[in-house]
């Protein structure tokens, strides 16, 4: 069991011999067993058709395995999908995760077997199904197959394989005694925030965010989000199960046993993953869900009343120690970037509505460099594609219901392409139309620069509203001066879009 409450659900990105993980039977080969009618397996000729929940380890990992697969996205049109050198990298309470190569395309690819309730759907399946974004991991098939008992059926989810995890990476930096370089950590978190802004526009919450479940090419740098087994969609007025997410990135709300929380519990998790990077180790590494609690009032002091209400209404405890909180420059390294304490303190808050929405995180000034025209990888490499968003990845209309209500004024948001993700524009066209608070400031991005920091001036083809940015080093100037006004403006040029951000002026430290 899990110190949230709930079985182990280790991540088929998890490291063997990581804390909780279990043992994974790295390296280890699958040979070709018998094949089932219950499978949907195919026999291609020369190949081992098999219901893959038969599959014993071998010596042999060259056999080539044929089933047939639907594709993760578009249409049910099933169709064989071949794959060889199989091997066991994972495994865990929710099943086994093997690492093969198909056979057409050369590719690497995970292969995740769940076994599956014939009762109910698969929510991971259903969720992992809609989501098509550069900085999630993506589903390329599935299909079932059975198992050694009688009615047992396996779902096995074809996935991207991405080689490293974000917790490994920052292991590697601590057994070496060092610090992960900061470069690294804003490409990562920017990437992990992009992530959540498309998951949470798609009223998904992850549930699980933590390092293990952080992919990273260790080459390009690139950061997919991965493990859905947790992950849901929120609807409003439906309790959930508070014991949800890994215990060192659980959401107080959570821990005071909150079931009508909402995708800010995402946030919660990300800045924990932030501070970790920043600071080597956890921030709150409680033994228990007590434990838990009382190494975040440790950092952020003892919840008031109204801190505890907005987290759990029905809570009605309030026996607490007044502890002050802890200076935050404190909780980190002397030599430590402020902008980086400065997003931790707006991530890490009791009440769940004041923590920055996902593009309010990447607007921060911590993430500057990257809309350097320069930015390099320590490597020397470019930085991976970070801003090619799509009118779904900027429009975020689940920001204004995750706020108080405000003052708030109609935008127009116009749909264009984006090579990050097909299927933002078909859900955008559902959100042409949204309501903005007017504490944000709205900008004119460019899809190819930066968000909130285009490098073009383009002052004399907008409106006040629309002014672009001129530069990232005067950008906080011109966004604490702009606030969305209640005029209508023109729609901005084609090449580019309205995007959110906060207003800066009001950002403070607790």
């Amino acid at each position: 069991m899990s110190g949230s409450g709930r079985p182990r659900t280790s991540s088929f990105a998890e490291p063997p011999g990581a804390p909780g993980a279990a043992a994974a039977a790295a390296g280890s080969a699958v040979a070709g067993g018998s094949s089932s009618g219950k499978s949907g397996a195919a026999q291609a000729s020369g190949a081992t058709s098999t219901g893959f929940g038969n599959l014993k380890l071998g010596r042999d990992s060259g056999k080539v395995t044929t089933v047939v697969a639907t594709p993760g996205q578009g249409p049910d049109r099933p169709q064989e999908v071949s794959y060889t050198d199989i091997k066991v990298i994972g495994n865990g309470s929710f099943g086994v995760v093997y690492q093969a190569r198909l056979s057409d395309s050369q590719e690497m690819v995970a292969i995740k077997k769940v076994l599956q309730d014939k009762r109910f759907k698969n929510r991971e399946l259903q969720i992992m199904r809609k989501l098509d974004h550069c900085n999630v991991v993506r589903l390329r098939y599935f299909f079932y197959s059975s198992g050694e008992k009688k009615d047992e059926v396996y779902l096995n989810l074809v996935l991207d394989y991405v080689p490293e995890t974000v917790y490994r990476v920052a292991r590697h930096f601590n057994k070496a005694k060092t610090t992960i370089p900061i470069i690294y950590v804003k490409v990562y978190m920017y990437q992990l925030f992009r992530s959540l802004a498309y998951i949470h526009s798609q009223g998904v919450c992850h549930r699980d965010i933590k390092p293990q479940n952080l992919l990273v090419d260790p080459d390009t740098a690139v950061l997919k989000l991965c493990d859905f087994g947790s992950a849901k969609q929120l609807v409003r007025g439906e309790p959930n199960v508070s014991y949800i997410c890994s215990r060192y990135y659980r959401a107080p709300e959570l821990i005071f046993g909150a079931t009508d929380y909402t995708s800010n519990i995402d946030i919660w998790s990300a800045g924990c993953v932030l501070a970790e990077l920043l600071r080597g180790q956890p921030i709150f590494p409680g033994d228990s869900g007590v434990d838990q609690l009382v190494e975040i009032i440790k950092v952020l002091g003892t919840p008031t009343r109204e801190q505890i209400r907005e987290m759990n209404p029905n809570y009605t405890e309030f026996k607490f120690p007044q502890i002050k909180a802890h200076p935050w420059t404190k909780v980190f390294k002397p030599r430590t970037p402020p902008e980086a304490i400065s997003l931790c303190s707006r991530l890490l808050e009791y009440t769940p509505v004041t923590r920055l929405s996902p593009l309010e995180a990447c607007a921060h000034a911590f993430f500057d460099e990257l809309r350097q025209p320069n930015a390099r990888l320590p490597s020397g490499r470019e930085l991976p594609a970070l801003f090619n968003f799509s009118p779904v990845g900027v429009s975020s209309n689940y920001i204004v219901s995750s706020h108080r209500a405000v003052d708030s004024a109609p935008v127009e948001l116009h749909s264009h392409s984006s090579s990050c993700s097909r299927s933002d524009d078909a859900h955008f066209s559902r959100y042409t139309a949204l309501t903005i608070p007017l504490r944000y400031a709205c900008v004119c991005s460019c899809v190819t620069n930066a968000l909130c920091a285009c490098r073009r001036q383009r002052v004399g083809q907008l409106s006040p509203v629309q002014l672009c940015t001129r530069s990232s080093e005067q950008q906080h100037l011109s966004i604490t001066s702009l606030f969305l006004q209640r005029s209508p403006s023109p729609p901005p040029p084609p090449s580019c879009h309205l995007s959110i951000v906060p207003d800066f002026s009001k950002l403070q430290n607790p």
